[in-house]
This record gives C-alpha cells, structure tokens and sequence, in this order.
C-alpha cells in the first residue's frame, strides 16, 4: 500500500444499503482504503461470511481492521470477567484470521477504584493468559491493538498503551486521537501539540504504520461525551488538518479510521483535505 495515509469507515458505509460484509467496494469506489469491521456488541460473524469479506477487501485494495467488543475488560477484579474477556479476544482473533485483520482493536478496562499502576499490572497478567491461549488455539496470524480510551475512568493513555505494546509481541497500539483530546480535557488544538505523542511512539515502538481513530469529539470534567461531525469542527476538536500536517511533514504512514457519526461521509471529507495538503 503505497499511500503514505489511507482512510477509512469504523462500520457500515452510512447509505450503503445492503450488508456490512459486502461494503469493500462501496468504500474502494470513494477513493478509501481501508475498513474497520465493527463487532463491538459481540463477535457474530461466521468463517463463510467472513470469506466473502476477506476476498471482496483484497480484490478491491481495502485493508481490513476489526474492532471487538466493547464489554472486555482485561483489569477486572473478578476472576470471571477476566476469563470471558480472554474468550472474547480468543472470537476476535479467529473472525479476524478469516477477516484478514491486520489489526485487532479493543479497549482495556476501567481502573474501577484501583491505582492505575495496579490496573495496568492486572491486565498484563491477563494478556499473558491471552497469549497462552492464542498458542493454544492455533492462532498465528494476530495482533491485537489497545486502543487509547477517552474517559479517565478507564485504561488506556497513551503510556500505558505504549508500554503495553512494549512489552508483548503481537501487540501495537490504536491511537484514538479524539479519546486523547477528551482524555486531556481539549488537549490537541495545534500542529505541535501531537509532537509529544509521536515522541513517544517513536521512542518506544517500532511502527510500520500507525492505526488511528479520529473524530471531532464533545468532552466533559471526566472526558468523553459524544462523538460529533467533521461539519460540527468550529464547535469540536481535535482539528483533522493538525493530524495530518503532522504525519505529512515527518514522514508517519498511518491509517485513519474516521469515528464520525457520517463515517465513510467524512472520511471522504479526510481524503480530501490529505490531497489537498499532500
């Protein structure tokens, strides 16, 4: 793929009538390259629907992502939620071997009263468990991608994605950029201001291409609220154009998964302003 950046729909095309496995060409024919398959309220795909997905995705030049659900939770403090949350992970590598995935992308936890250090710790024991299973089942083809969180409740700033992603193989990150603006409470308003989550990236990780979410995002005292529009960008930040000056002018190859109600609307809308700016 030889686009330095690439856009692409998280779900279902907004006005694409038929089923959300067949959207490949849809998205090709508006100039997008990739596609993130949302299984976010549980993994229901079967092996033969994703084959089609798979086949129609690489006959059309769209790079496949695959986004699990939303209820794991690898810092749990109760033993149950753990295994089910390995389980799940386990159904999200499978559909996303016959996806064609090339990343696996899911939130970590909540802190749920605990130090953050603590949860993190949790989780790490958990994704050994993880990677043990993995093993067991057969699964090569895999990896999976912590997602920076938008709320501060939860597990998932970017160090802690960074150092997750440090130190396990099959593993490298999803950086929400609008989760790190909530997360900040209006953090990224300029070109410079992503300078510090680059470093970090760079310094730490070994990045063929990043994995990026991007929205114009409502926060709050606790971060998140809402995911809005690219049209609603007087009112919301982050600003896409920053994000990719940025990447344009170092040299980052990345894919940017819009979040947008208007999903596959608006990534357009990216593709355009990376043209223009390229």
């Amino acid at each position: 793929m030889k686009d330095q950046i690439i856009f692409g729909p998280a779900g279902k095309p907004v006005n694409f009538k038929g089923s959300a496995f067949k959207a490949s060409k849809y998205i090709a024919d508006k100039g997008l390259k990739s596609y993130e398959y949302q299984s976010t309220y549980g993994v229901r795909i079967s092996e033969k629907t994703a084959s089609v997905l798979k086949k129609e995705s690489e006959e059309y030049g769209v790079l496949m992502s695959m986004h699990g659900p939303y209820y794991i939770n690898l810092c749990s403090k109760e033993e149950e939620k753990i295994d089910k949350s390995i389980k799940h992970l386990i159904k999200t590598a499978k559909a996303g071997e016959w996806i064609g995935a090339y990343r696996l992308v899911f939130h970590l936890g909540f802190y749920s009263n605990m130090k953050p250090e603590k949860a993190l710790e949790i989780s790490k024991t958990t994704i050994k468990k993880l990677l043990e299973k993995c093993d067991e089942e057969g699964l090569e083809d895999f990896t999976f991608s912590p997602e920076t969180t938008g709320k501060r409740s939860q597990l998932g700033n970017i160090q802690e994605i960074v150092d997750i992603c440090q130190n396990f193989d099959h593993f490298e990150p999803t950086v929400d950029f609008a989760h790190v603006h909530a997360r900040g409470r209006g953090y990224l308003n300029k070109p410079e201001d992503y300078n510090c989550i680059f470093t970090q990236l760079e310094n730490s990780l070994d990045i063929d291409r990043l994995h990026c979410h991007f929205t114009t995002i409502e926060y709050g005292h606790r971060g998140e609220i809402k995911h809005h529009t690219l049209s609603e960008n007087d009112e919301y930040g982050p600003n896409i154009e920053d994000l990719i000056r940025v990447l344009l002018d170092n040299g980052f190859k990345a894919n940017i998964i819009c979040e947008t109600p208007q999903k596959d609307e608006d990534a357009a809308k990216m593709l355009d302003i990376y043209n223009s700016l390229k």
